[in-house]
């Protein structure tokens, strides 16, 4: 079996079409079908069923489109701390973000981790929730951040560091009479919120917080990236809800972030990692961690 037996795989499932998949390749499609017809009898099972209207994965094929992703990641993985290496570094972290995190204090930690350990390069992959966790478990990443408070069996989940849910509210907007705006006001308004399917845990912390009242919130649309929630918000179409930190890197012009009334409600940001003792490096790095949420709970405590 070799890696373009793999690539020409990979293309074929993704497409589910072989004229389509013969172009992404550069190829002709008769040398891809020759291509796959070696793999199947290599593995000594049919990997598609083709007819004229459909391509499909059988069993066995979707038992392989399981494996052969990571397998392209590793080797991506491999050639990328050969470099590291040639560049002068001697070691790598491989750290995952996840589910709208909230970069409050990613800055601070990654120039903190380049300041102390200069020869360690970290490298970030922003990938869904479960990819996360299944690199995790699969040692494709060593470390994550997610949004989420529970990883699952086998993944240890601890509280990284908070940042304040704050109202984004267009300018001129009458809600900005309000130095601390009353929820029961803010639901009032159109919101535009985080996509559970992109951003599951942001998405979950935020429902929680609203479910606390019995009014009903009106929800025009469900977004992806903070992006796109603040050019929403900025067209004056909704109000968002959002972390502090999002709103203040906000790209848009003509945004106000307003705190909420009463006890400033907190997103969690959860530092995710396999339960099995870690090595050196990813132990220095988990130590910053927890000295950062310290400093901020202190800081927290004073400005209170």
């Amino acid at each position: 079996m070799e890696l373009r037996h793999l690539r020409c795989f990979l293309i074929v499932a993704e497409e589910l079409h072989f004229a389509r998949a013969a172009e992404r390749l550069h190829i002709d499609q008769s040398p891809l079908s020759r291509t796959i017809k070696e793999l199947e009898e290599e593995l000594g099972a049919r990997l598609f069923v083709r007819t004229t209207r459909s391509t499909q994965l059988t069993r066995a094929g979707r038992q392989l489109l399981e494996h052969v992703p990571r397998i392209f990641t590793a080797l991506d993985q491999a050639r990328d701390g050969v470099k590291s290496a040639a560049n002068g570094f001697c070691g790598q972290l491989r750290i995952a973000l996840s589910d709208g995190v909230t970069p409050s204090r990613l800055p601070t930690l990654l120039a903190q981790c380049r300041e102390e350990d200069p020869e360690v390069e970290i490298r970030l992959f922003e990938v869904p929730l479960g990819q996360q966790i299944k690199g995790l478990h699969e040692d494709l990443y060593d470390a994550g951040f997610s949004m989420a408070e529970d990883g699952g069996d086998g993944i240890l989940v601890t509280p990284a560091w908070e940042d304040e849910l704050m109202v984004a509210v267009p300018t001129r907007h009458s809600l900005l009479a309000h130095k601390r705006v009353p929820l029961e006001e803010v639901l009032r308004h159109p919101l535009v919120l985080g996509d559970p399917a992109v951003c599951e845990g942001h998405a979950r912390q935020v429902d929680r917080f609203l479910r606390k009242l019995d009014q009903e919130p009106l929800i025009v649309q469900r977004v992806a990236t903070f992006d796109v929630m603040m050019t929403l918000v900025s067209a004056g179409l909704a109000l968002g809800l959002a972390g502090a930190a999002h709103i203040a890197s906000c790209r848009e012009s003509g945004i106000v972030g307003r705190p909420l009334a009463g006890k400033p409600p907190m997103l969690t940001t959860y530092l995710l990692r396999r339960d099995a003792a870690p090595f050196e490096m990813l132990n220095r790095f988990i130590e910053r961690v927890a000295f950062l949420e310290a400093r901020g709970n202190l800081n927290l405590a004073e400005d209170s």
